[in-house]
């Protein structure tokens, strides 16, 4: 399987804080009043506690003017990398075999 990055990728929760909430003086409890989140929530997105979700994904899109796509595919990116470097995960993976399909 292609492993193509040595360093697990950034986070959503790591871009949320070093891309919006401490450039701009944004606190987390002023983000969990602004989402509808509690702090804690808040908290445990930032630190990579949870994952982004559609639903998250929707609502910061929202609260920051941006693409609902771009908090997806930061998470895509930590779990593909997460799959990939998890021996348990990567097994299981391995395991796998693909079906002789038909010509079309």
């Amino acid at each position: 399987m292609n492993q193509t990055q040595a360093t697990r990728p950034a986070t959503p929760g790591d871009v949320l804080l070093s891309q919006f909430l401490e450039p701009n003086r944004i606190s987390q409890t002023a983000l969990a009043t602004y989402t509808g989140w509690t702090r804690k929530h808040v908290n445990q997105l930032c630190h990579g506690k949870v994952a982004i979700t559609i639903d998250s994904a929707l609502i910061l899109a929202k609260v920051f003017g941006n693409n609902p796509d771009f908090w997806l595919d930061l998470q895509k990116k930590v779990d593909l990398w997460d799959a990939l470097h998890s021996e348990d995960r990567r097994n299981r993976i391995e395991k796998a075999r693909p079906f002789q399909l038909l010509a079309a």
